[in-house]
């Protein structure tokens, strides 16, 4: 009996999420932009939307590192640093005309978020005063770091940024607050530079995360990130920019999904933890504690 009724809890559960929730986040966990300095700030180009043969849309763009764009034009607007999103909650309104298939594309996106870590893209509320406009103007994909306060675009020209998952996944994660993996400080221990391939004028697309601005959470080195560029980005001769020191089976700028480590610093960032009570093993547990009381 008891055998069966094991049997039958697994194949109740069986397609059960865990869930995740956060601890709280304050306006002290706030994200250092200071190394950017004013380059990050300035106003959307319009992009005819062609795509370099083998390359990432995102890492097409005339902005910071191809994708990073405060939008201002008021100098005295310019602050060194954004923040986290309160509970790990992102509020969204969707400002752009996307097809059937392209809402898909950011409907399964923000369920891998919701899937994987405690990240939640909500439908904005009256009272939400910080949030994402998601918008698809001809001017690329671009969004900024983290939480900047008010309106923040998420551009995803289309069809160009929205081909891949991992194109959306890479903008969103630039909006919870990461940066790109290869500008990580400690990259130079994974990774050769080829500068004299960058293209003239791109290099600053190249330059490590100041020391001390940890961004990383203990989580080692990821080729296979969804936020590192591929090989050849920027390169204005069709050689490496990009070269891995050490063995790997990852592809560098690969857009297909997370990465298990994409996930774990999420996890970390957000201080997500596993709820208990809603997982799959939490919910055997109540069950056979609910068996074993009515049979007492």
């Amino acid at each position: 009996m008891l055998c069966l009724l094991f049997f039958l809890i697994y194949f109740a559960n069986i397609f059960s999420f865990i869930s995740m929730e956060t601890n709280e986040i304050d306006d002290d966990d706030g994200i250092d932009l200071s190394h950017f300095g004013a380059k990050i700030y300035g106003q959307p180009k319009k992009h005819d939307g062609s795509v370099e043969r083998y390359g990432n849309p995102e890492e097409q763009g005339d902005y910071l590192e191809g994708d990073l764009l405060i939008p201002t034009s008021a100098k005295n607007g310019i602050r060194d640093q954004s923040y986290r999103w309160k509970h790990g909650e992102v509020p969204f309104v969707i400002n752009g005309n996307f097809d059937a298939f392209m809402m898909d594309k950011l409907e399964r996106a923000f369920n891998e978020y919701k899937a994987k870590t405690c990240i939640k893209f909500i439908p904005r509320r009256p009272s939400d005063r910080d949030y994402i406009s998601i918008e698809n103007a001809p001017t690329g994909c671009w969004s900024s770091i983290g939480r900047i306060g008010g309106k923040q675009i998420v551009n995803l020209q289309t069809p160009l940024c929205l081909s891949l998952i991992g194109t959306v996944l890479h903008e969103l994660l630039h909006v919870v607050g990461f940066f790109h993996e290869q500008n990580r400080e400690d990259r130079d221990s994974y990774v050769t530079i080829n500068s004299k391939n960058i293209r003239d004028g791109y290099q600053v697309n190249f330059a490590k995360i100041k020391k001390g601005d940890s961004t990383s959470f203990g989580v080692g080195y990821d080729y296979g990130s969804v936020l590192h560029y591929s090989a050849d980005a920027f390169s204005k001769n069709g050689k490496p920019t990009i070269v891995a020191k050490k063995k790997t089976n990852e592809a560098m700028g690969q857009r297909k999904g997370f990465s298990q480590k994409d996930i774990e610093k999420i996890n970390k960032m957000y201080k997500c933890q596993r709820s208990a009570d809603d997982s799959f093993f939490g919910n055997v547990q109540r069950q056979i504690l609910s068996f074993n009381n009515e049979n007492e």
